[in-house]
């Protein structure tokens, strides 16, 4: 009797445990209806799913057991959880993109309304006090500001050398009008030029100039070009597509619990990281560089302040060049002295009005611009910005899993492990691609980088190297190694007058083309611009033909 019970017993334990294996009957087409639901609201046809639960062998993806799936709707599936990841790493890079994008244009708005209202001051102010010197050479201060805006924006001028030929331009001109009587001819006027550095014709103005506008132009310009760059980066690597293995492990985390007839199991969270830190592997090596470029244009903003940073200095290059004219009137007829002395006495014109004809005008003392508080403003934000968003690429798997794949927040046992409900044993890997060598669920060739990625590394670095430099006051020559022309502007930047006055005094070579242009170039100042730099496939062929010249002209020993 008493084994019989047992026997009894027995039996009843294998079929409650066949039951919750298997299901009976009206659990599997509960199961299957559940996924009829959600498989219809995906927009596929409902004539794809079975009634109830079918025998798996013909999943690829899915562990093959009982399941309310066809080989149809796992590949539809599959698909549909791809696009979903893609569409939910679009939507993050693209918040970044934001971010980033409306920095820039707040800093370069900012940065422009400087120089316009520095260039507007010196228009309203020059007339008045300096008559026919300053309008007979508008054109020359016009041009100062347009290259220094060229410069801001991009283009590989050297700064130093801009303003030397401005104030040496200005010199020619302004002397020839204050002695009106006398014949200067271009070999006179040379001689002027080469002994303008002893004479100091226009004071310390030019030099205070030159020291403070180097160091402000190039740290306003280099950080927004690091804003760009970073902007740049998000949106290229956000286009780079999943590849296969990383599918696979996708579908399995999302939806094979729904084919195996438990669709309210969520995935479990260690589970999903580790799928997403196999499929952003890649992604997760931005770290390092990404990090030294957010730091190094927090460090930048340092150079915005005080007497030699961008707020003072951009906003009152009026207050040098006007001080520069005054020295020059003051010292008239001393300077003319020296250039007789060491250039002789030039020739009287006998056309020519006479010195004493041109009345002299008073001084022209404009104040320096007064700081707003807008620019501390925008740096406040920007460094709390950029400080949040510092461990993006190695914190983007964690924030996909907990924004966009629905976790569980049940125990341990009863999520979804990419088999069944229960415990998700294996440990979660590191970040970056060499740590996924024993990604448990997905499968990552270590050895084959994504170029794209690897690419945009090489962008990182550079930018961050400029920044560096800029710190120091130093400008380095910055190539824009982007992988398509979607920097508008992206061409020389300058407009006929200037390209063509630049001709005259140096080599057509020497106008270089926009290292990386800003957006808005083309609408804002309405410059014509043309395909002048090489493309990236034209450097890279080069390099590649360069490298076959070297293997050929290198001796072979035996």
């Amino acid at each position: 009797m008493e084994l019989r019970a047992r026997g009894w017993w027995l039996l009843c334990a294998s079929a409650a445990l066949v039951c919750c294996v298997r299901g009976d009957p009206a659990s599997k087409s509960r199961s299957c209806s559940e996924v009829r639901q959600i498989y219809g609201a995906k927009g596929f046809s409902l004539s794809d799913v079975p009634q109830a639960e079918i025998s798996g062998e013909h999943l690829r993806i899915c562990p093959q057991g009982y399941t309310c799936c066809t080989s149809e709707m796992e590949e539809n599936l599959a698909n549909r959880s791809r696009a979903e990841l893609e569409t939910a790493l679009r939507d993050s890079s693209r918040a970044l993109q934001t971010m980033l994008t409306t920095q820039l244009r707040g800093f370069d708005d900012h940065f422009q309304h400087l120089l316009n209202d520095s260039e507007r001051t010196l228009q309203d102010a020059f007339p008045g006090a300096f008559g026919e010197l300053y309008t007979q050479n508008a054109r020359a201060f016009r041009d100062l500001y347009a290259e220094l805006r060229l410069y801001y924006r991009g283009a590989n001028l050297h700064l130093e050398e801009t303003l030397a030929e401005f104030w040496a331009r200005l010199l020619e001109r302004l002397f020839k009008q204050l002695h009106p009587q006398l014949l200067l001819p271009d070999d006179y006027l040379d001689c002027l030029g080469k002994q303008a550095e002893a004479l100091r014709p226009f004071g310390e103005a030019p030099r205070e100039l030159r020291l403070r506008a180097t160091r402000a132009f190039v740290a306003a310009r280099s950080f927004v070009q690091g804003l760009g760059v970073a902007s740049d980066v998000v949106r290229k690597v956000a286009q780079v597509p999943l590849g296969p293995e990383c599918s696979r492990a996708v579908m399995k985390l999302v939806y094979c619990a729904h084919c195996l007839g438990v669709p309210g199991a969520r995935p479990c969270p260690d589970y999903c990281r580790n799928v997403l830190k196999g499929c952003l592997a890649n992604q997760a090596d931005l770290d390092a560089e990404w990090r030294n470029l957010l730091d190094s244009m927090v460090l930048i903003t340092d150079k915005f302040w005080g007497p030699a940073g961008v707020e003072s200095v951009v906003g009152s290059v009026h207050v040098w060049l006007a001080e520069a004219v005054n020295v020059l009137q003051d010292n008239r007829d001393t300077l003319t002295a020296k250039v007789i002395l060491g250039c002789g006495s030039p020739k009287v014109n006998p056309q020519g009005a006479g010195p004493e004809e041109r009345p002299r005008r008073g001084k022209a003392v404009l104040p320096e611009r007064s700081p707003t508080g807008a620019l501390e403003k925008l740096v406040s934000e920007a460094k709390a910005q950029l400080r949040d968003v510092q461990d993006f690429w190695i914190s983007l798997p964690g924030t996909l899993c907990s924004e966009k794949m629905a976790l569980s927040t049940a125990s341990d046992d009863r999520c979804w492990n990419g088999m069944a409900k229960g415990r998700y044993l294996p440990e979660v890997m590191g970040d970056g691609l060499a740590n996924q060598i024993n990604n448990p669920e997905v499968e990552v060739d270590i050895t084959k980088p994504d170029m794209t990625i690897r690419q945009q590394i090489m962008q990182l670095k550079i930018m961050t190297n400029r920044l560096r430099s800029a710190y120091n006051g130093n400008d380095v020559d910055f190539q824009d190694a982007s992988d398509d022309g979607s920097g508008s502007g992206s061409g020389d930047g300058c407009p006929d007058d200037l390209c063509s006055r630049k001709t005259s005094r140096k080599s057509s070579s020497a106008r270089t083309p926009l290292t990386h242009a800003l957006p808005g170039l083309s609408e804002r100042e309405g410059q014509k611009t043309s395909a002048a730099s090489c493309p990236q496939p034209c450097a890279f062929l080069l390099l590649l033909l360069l490298s076959l010249a070297l293997a050929v002209a290198r001796p072979r020993w035996r």
